[in-house]
């Protein structure tokens, strides 16, 4: 039995959110977000509040339901607030700049890195060495931070390259004579 499936979504008001079926939509000031869950689970929606019920009562249902539920929390949230994640650029040289649909990096290469933003995502650049990736889906957002950050991931040396704000990295040691 699923502890997070059983826990309700209270919708707050302003956000639509439409069941037909297995196929749920929800949408908000932030954007519009659907979804087909599962054909074990069911989703009802009434009086502001979001249910998710398992089709049978195996632990695989259940497990299913409780996935579905964080899922739709995630559509509801990111409709209504968003999602961020930011990341910090760190290195001599290593800079960042957000033009439009694109996102130029020095990352210490003999070129700039372009990055074609996708649809539905926001990168801004408060600082030349801070980014911060918004939008309403939670796993875009998170691809998204994820794919700037493999271009140059931290090394343990010196902690060098593109990290997240709350990342810490475990730093070596350097060789002894």
């Amino acid at each position: 039995m699923s502890r997070i499936a059983k826990a309700p979504i209270t919708v707050a008001s302003g956000i639509e959110v439409k069941v037909d079926g297995q196929h749920v939509t929800t949408r908000g000031p932030k954007g519009s977000l659907e979804m087909t869950v599962h054909p074990d689970v069911s989703v009802q929606f009434e009086d502001g509040v979001l249910g998710v019920r398992p089709g049978e009562e195996t632990r695989e249902s259940w497990a299913h339901a409780g996935t579905a539920r964080a899922l739709l929390n995630n559509m509801v949230v990111g409709c209504s607030e968003g999602f961020e994640k930011r990341l910090n650029l760190i290195g001599v040289g290593y800079r960042a700049q957000a033009q439009g649909k694109k996102l130029t990096l020095n990352l210490g290469f003999s070129h700039p890195v372009d990055y074609a933003v996708p649809e539905g995502i926001t990168i801004e650049t408060p600082s030349n060495t801070e980014i911060v990736v918004s939008g309403s889906d939670k796993q875009k957002v998170g691809q998204v931070a994820a794919e700037i950050r493999s271009y140059r991931p931290p090394e343990p040396y010196k902690g060098k390259g593109v990290r997240y704000s709350d990342e810490y990295v475990l730093r070596k040691e350097a060789k002894k004579k």
